[in-house]
């Protein structure tokens, strides 16, 4: 492993590492170090082998992680690594882990998450951006909120409204959605420094078929759920070794 990251960590790669004042590194360091790590077969090492994934051990996937942070590696932009795809070999229809998985291995397909609104941050069940179903596609419109990397992201997960009732939660859906979807506008929310990571998502009747949708109609806060549980798995680092470890055995 320690030839490894000598070897594929440049010193411009370490550099923007070092650098990196938001969620992710700069992108084209991101981008390189994505296919490095793809090659490798290295990319996910929290999915099952069976999809692509390292199927590493805890301690494996916690050693790799400390290796990643004492090199200076660059800060990935994961979402569909840590977050979707998890959830998609879980939850998702066959076409939809066929159509999917590969590109967000691969780094072809960004993904940046659709879920804070104006009136919705820390209270997600009151998502109002609502999602009106016409045969076999919805029809999205309304906004989203510091949208993390949506100007860099070509596609999207997040809930949206489909139906009223006695419990918010029972009212959403989680769909997929492309991001040149026509309807579909990025406006860019600098912070003080001048830092562009943050973004509101206009939709104005934006089409997305019946198919993009993960779960059953309404049930999408159980798909957010569940996708948050698999993320928080993914990030949290396992404290098996506080001394210097040993590198693992990953070959």
């Amino acid at each position: 492993m320690s030839a490894f990251f000598e070897e594929a960590l440049t010193p411009d790669l370490r550099q923007a590492g070092r650098q990196t004042l938001g969620v992710h590194s700069q992108i084209e360091a991101c981008r390189i170090w994505h296919a490095r790590l793809f090659a490798r077969g290295w990319i996910a090492p929290a999915w099952p082998a069976a999809w692509g994934g390292t199927g590493w051990s805890a301690r494996q996937r916690f050693l790799f992680d400390r290796q990643c942070a004492l090199n200076d590696a660059p800060v990935l932009f994961a979402g569909g690594l840590r977050s979707l795809g998890p959830l998609l070999i879980e939850q998702g229809s066959d076409a939809q882990r066929a159509r999917y998985l590969g590109p967000i291995l691969s780094g072809k397909d960004l993904w940046c998450q659709g879920f804070s609104e104006p009136g919705a941050g820390s209270d997600l069940a009151a998502v109002s951006c609502r999602a009106v179903r016409h045969g076999e596609a919805y029809h999205v419109s309304g906004t989203k909120i510091w949208t993390t990397g949506a100007h860099l992201a070509n596609r999207m997960f997040g809930i949206f409204r489909t139906a009223d009732g006695e419990r918010r939660q029972h009212g959403l859906t989680f769909l997929l959605i492309d991001m040149d979807s026509p309807g579909l506008t990025v406006s860019p929310i600098l912070d003080l420094a001048g830092q562009h990571d943050f973004n509101q998502v206009f939709f104005d009747d934006v089409v997305v078929p019946v198919d993009n949708r993960v779960g059953a109609e309404h049930d999408g806060w159980s798909m957010a759920k569940r996708l948050m549980q698999l993320a928080r798995a993914n990030n949290t680092p396992r404290p098996w070794c506080v001394a210097p470890c040993a590198t693992p055995a990953i070959d």
